[in-house]
C-alpha cells in the first residue's frame, strides 16, 4: 500500500456547476499510520440484496450435494470464477408468507422476503409491514455515507393501486424504512446518476440543449479540480483515479446514447427519461451506477430488483418468446423448466457483472468485492407451487468477510429465512436478538465481524 504524510480527507469531494464528485477509495486516503482514526483506515464494508421473481427452475439452481461445491450448478455458472466465494443454502422457508391472508402468492413472497412478517393489506392504499433487514444495516451504516441505502430495479415502479392481490407497493419493492414507509426503487439510469452527482436538468429542448453545450461531460465542470487533486497522489492512485473517472465518462456515454434512441421527443418534465430497452444493457448499466455508487462510498447498503414479481417480460434475447410469469408455471414441463432456467441464469449472469466489476477494483489490501457481502434469492421456491419452503438462497462474499463459503449447507426443511437474516445482519455489526419470525441464528456464518477490523 503507498502511504504518505500528505493525507487526503475520506469525505473530499469535487464541486463546481451543480456537480458533486466524491472521490473513490485511494491509498493517500490512509495516511502515516496514525492520522486518522481505524475506521478511516479500513475500507468500508457493504450490503446487497438482489431478488429474483416467479420462483426458479430448482432442478437447475440445486447442487448435486451438500458439501464443498466441486462446480457450481447451472443457473450460477457465470460465477464460476468466483466459486470458493459462494455459498448455497437449503432447507429454508419464508412461512410469513403462508400467514398473510387475502393476498396473492407473488405479493406475499416479495413483502415478506426481508421482513419476515406477514403483511396486513388493509387497502390498496393502506398496508401495515415491517421495517426490512436491509434498513437496519442502512440505519447503522447510513451515519457514515451520505445515502443511507439505494434501491435499484429493472421494471418500473410506478403501477399503482392492487397487484396480485395486494398493493402494488408490495411488488414494487422489497425495501422498507417502516411499517407504512415502502422504499420505492429506481429503474432510470438519468435519474440514478444525477442523484449521486448532484447533476441537475430538465427535458425542455431548450434547457437540455444549453446544458449540453455548456457541459457535454460532468467532468469538464471539473478539468481544474481534477487537475489539481492528481498532482497531489502516487502513481497507483492516479491510475486508479483515472479508471474511476473513465468509468464515470463510459456510464455518461452509454445513458447520453439510451437518451437519444428513446427519448428523442420527451415532455417537459424534471429529469430526462433514458432507459435502455434492452434487458441486458439497461441491466449492465446500473449496475455499473450501482459500482459507483459503492466506489465512491455514497452508501453501503443496496436493493435490486431484477424484475417485479408477477412480470410478464419476455426474453427474446435468450431465445425465451414466453411472458415470465405464465412460464414459471410450467406444470413440470422439461421443455418450459429449462426455458424458466434460461430467465433465471440470463437474471443471475447481470449480478454476476457486477461482482465481476467490484473484483477488478482495487481497494485497501484487497479489493472492493473482498470487502462486500451479497444475498441473492427470491421467496418463491418452486414457481408452478407457489411454495414458500426450500428457497433459493445464495451468499455471495469477499475474502475479508468472515464467512463459510464454496459449499451447500442444507438446514432441517421449515427453517426459518429470518434465521439467516439474523446471521447476516450479526455479521454486519447489527446486533438482534430476534428478527420477524426467527427462532435463532444459522450458523453458516462463522467469526465475528470482518478480518481486519
Amino acid at each position: 500500500m503507498f502511504v504518505t504524510k500528505k493525507a487526503i480527507a475520506r469525505r473530499t469531494v469535487l464541486r463546481g456547476l451543480g456537480v458533486t464528485l466524491a472521490l473513490p477509495w485511494l491509498d493517500a486516503m490512509v495516511p502515516a499510520f496514525t492520522a486518522f482514526a481505524k475506521s478511516d483506515a479500513v475500507p468500508p464494508r457493504r450490503f446487497g440484496v438482489f431478488y429474483v421473481p416467479n420462483g426458479m427452475s430448482m432442478g437447475y439452481w440445486l447442487p448435486k450435494s451438500e458439501g464443498p461445491l466441486t462446480e457450481l450448478p447451472p443457473t450460477l455458472q457465470t460465477l464460476a470464477k468466483f466459486k470458493d466465494r459462494v455459498a448455497l443454502i437449503g432447507g429454508l422457508a419464508g412461512d410469513a408468507a403462508n400467514k398473510v391472508k387475502g393476498a396473492g402468492a407473488h405479493s406475499r413472497s416479495s413483502g415478506t422476503f426481508l421482513t419476515c412478517v406477514p403483511f396486513q393489506a388493509i387497502t390498496d392504499a393502506n398496508v401495515i409491514a415491517a421495517t426490512t433487514m436491509d434498513q437496519l444495516v442502512a440505519k447503522a451504516f447510513g451515519k457514515d455515507t451520505e445515502l443511507r441505502s439505494i434501491e435499484l430495479g429493472l421494471e418500473s415502479a410506478d403501477i399503482l393501486g392492487a397487484c396480485d392481490g395486494a398493493s402494488c407497493a408490495l411488488t414494487n419493492t422489497i425495501a422498507w424504512s417502516g411499517p407504512t414507509t415502502p422504499l420505492p426503487i429506481e429503474n432510470d439510469p438519468r435519474s440514478v446518476f444525477e442523484r449521486l452527482f448532484g447533476m441537475s436538468g430538465s427535458t425542455d429542448p431548450a434547457a437540455r440543449q444549453a446544458r449540453l453545450k455548456r457541459n457535454q461531460s460532468m467532468l469538464d465542470v471539473l478539468t481544474k479540480q481534477i487537475a489539481r487533486l492528481t498532482t497531489a497522489l502516487g502513481p497507483r492512485d492516479q491510475a486508479k483515479f483515472d479508471e474511476y473517472l473513465e468509468g464515470i465518462r463510459d456510464v455518461e456515454r452509454r445513458i447520453q446514447k439510451a437518451e437519444q434512441q428513446n427519448a428523442r421527443e420527451l415532455p417537459v418534465i424534471d429529469q430526462p427519461v433514458g432507459i435502455p430497452t434492452d434487458y441486458n444493457e439497461h441491466a449492465t448499466l446500473m449496475m455499473d451506477l450501482l459500482v459507483l455508487a459503492y466506489q465512491t462510498d455514497l452508501t453501503r447498503v443496496s436493493t435490486f430488483m431484477l424484475a417485479r414479481e408477477v412480470s410478464s417480460r419476455a426474453y427474446p434475447e435468450i431465445g425465451v418468446s414466453d411472458s415470465h410469469h405464465p412460464l414459471s408455471h410450467h406444470a413440470n414441463e422439461p421443455a418450459k423448466l429449462e426455458r424458466l432456467h434460461k430467465v433465471n441464469e440470463y437474471h443471475f449472469r447481470q449480478f454476476a457483472h457486477l461482482v465481476d466489476r467490484l473484483a477488478a477494483i482495487p481497494e485497501g489490501d484487497g479489493t472492493m468485492f473482498d470487502h462486500s457481502l451479497f444475498l441473492y434469492g427470491t421467496g418463491i421456491s418452486d414457481s408452478n407451487t407457489h411454495f414458500y419452503d426450500d428457497l433459493p438462497i445464495a451468499i455471495v462474499s469477499g475474502k475479508k468477510v468472515a464467512i463459510d463459503t464454496n459449499r451447500y449447507v442444507r438446514y432441517p426443511q421449515g427453517t426459518p429465512l429470518a434465521n439467516l437474516h439474523v446471521a447476516l445482519l450479526d455479521k454486519l455489526g447489527v446486533e438482534v436478538e430476534k428478527f420477524g419470525d426467527s427462532n435463532g441464528k444459522l450458523p453458516l456464518i462463522q467469526g465475528s465481524g470482518l478480518t481486519g477490523l
